[in-house]
């Protein structure tokens, strides 16, 4: 069978799907839709920008009438999968990754106490006589996708084994975030839309264990969980990782089976007279086909999930979500604004009190033989992790909007956000940049 070239529109594509595989891609694109963000809601057509999001979205079931603003439809609709996606990936490194042992999890699961227990006790104290102090959450998390991202462009000599530990840090905390925002963040409840929502995920349990693999399966009856929690009072997106947890990691064939089975499908293949065309005979049709089949069999549903849902997250719902939620008004007082308690709480837990966290309790394991530094890496390794890890961006904004009411303690959480995530990723980096050489 002839080879064929690439065709126009591939060698135009090949470029963009080069830059989307890049590590620090996401970054980049998230970053950027904190700019537009930003440049927007401070242009003249500020107020497009503003009525855009508060734009009301209607679902209407017969006589049933389900109607939200645009932000709450990105928030507590299209984060859920943002939530579903970290579930999907919580349970694959407490599975098999780096949170799977205690031996590999008490490092990066000691850093992530840290570094959200000292950031939250700093909060408080800045502000507890502000009536504000219920926005202690606010400076606990990491935003995996610009700390991953401004470590893999801080240089390439730095050791994989970091890469790893800010990895796993980064998803020790987002479990930790998920607690918090269950736990902390939930006012009333309706028990009875939540004994619902309780029902359906006991149903996906069940399928788990009676072994259904189809995603539609998971994702029909993942939704009907999704809407009895948005009812409930319980944030919607804690359904996400619940039901990211009811997902299968087994597999129909093992991986010598697999090796086999595909040895002989490609000799299969291989034995047939090849066509004189770009097409395929009908018997090389149609063992293609039972290797798509068997590679089916040989792939968790897990995975395949996470593996299909991850470009949309990175690359539209992160994106739209700083889009919707970043762009905050900067005037001629932007940084007289800066100055009261929330602002300063938000900058002083994530710059100060992530970095001390990690840090201190890092040192901790370390001195008690708990756990030790990642392979081939040091102390100025782990101070550049640190200082990466007050870049709470996504998951701050998002706990900003669960915390408080008040609109104005809304925009002064933003701008502790912004300030302190500039800070910590640019010390980060070029901490990192400067010792990789």
């Amino acid at each position: 069978m002839k080879v064929t070239e690439k065709t126009p529109i591939e060698r135009i594509i090949a470029p963009v799907n080069r830059f989307i595989h890049l590590e620090y891609t996401s970054g980049v694109v998230l970053l950027l839709s904190v700019i537009a963000a930003i440049l927007w809601a401070n242009s003249g057509f500020s107020d497009s920008y503003h009525h855009l999001w508060h734009l009301d979205l209607s679902v209407t079931f017969d006589e049933y009438h389900f109607s939200r603003p645009l932000h709450v439809w990105i928030n507590d609709g299209l984060m859920a999968i943002f939530f579903f996606v970290i579930g999907l990936e919580l349970k694959r490194e407490f599975m098999d990754g780096e949170l799977s042992s205690f031996r590999k999890a008490v490092m990066p699961m000691g850093a992530a106490v840290g570094g959200m227990v000292v950031p939250a006790i700093l909060y408080t104290v800045i502000n507890i006589d502000s009536g504000a102090r219920h926005g202690w959450g606010i400076p606990m998390a990491t935003d995996i996708a610009f700390a991953l991202a401004l470590l893999s462009m801080a240089g390439k000599n730095i050791p994989t084994s970091v890469k790893v530990f800010l990895s796993a840090l980064a998803v020790a905390d987002d479990l930790g975030a998920v607690l918090v925002i269950a736990f902390f963040y939930t006012n009333q409840v309706n028990f009875n839309a939540l004994g619902i929502a309780g029902i359906f995920l006991l149903v996906l349990i069940i399928g788990n264990r009676m072994g259904i693999r189809n995603s539609s399966f998971y994702l029909i009856i993942g939704i009907t969980v999704w809407i009895g929690f948005l009812l409930s009072g319980v944030h919607a997106t804690i359904a996400g990782v619940l039901v990211a947890f009811t997902i299968p990691v087994t597999r129909r064939i093992n991986e010598n089976e697999y090796s086999q089975n595909l040895r002989r499908l490609s000799y299969d293949f291989e034995k047939e007279v090849p066509s004189n065309s770009t097409l395929t005979t009908p018997e090389q049709h149609q063992t293609i086909q039972h290797v798509k089949n068997l590679s089916l069999a040989a792939e968790t549903p897990l995975q395949k999930i996470e593996h299909a849902l991850h470009p949309w997250v990175a690359f539209l719902i992160m994106p739209l979500f700083a889009l919707a939620n970043a762009g905050i008004h900067i005037d001629g007082g932007f940084f007289g604004s800066l100055i009261n308690p929330i602002s300063i709480g938000v900058v002083a837990g994530l710059v100060i009190g992530k970095f001390a966290g990690i840090m201190i309790f890092t040192l901790l394991m370390v001195r008690l033989g708990i756990g030790r530094l990642p392979s081939g890496a040091n102390w100025k390794h782990l101070t550049g992790i640190a200082l990466l890890a007050g870049v709470g961006f996504t998951m701050s904004l998002f706990i900003s909007g669960l915390a408080f009411s008040k609109p104005e303690f809304v925009e002064q959480a933003k701008y502790g956000i912004l300030i302190a995530s500039v800070l910590s990723g640019l010390t980060g980096f070029l901490f990192l940049r400067k010792i990789s050489g």
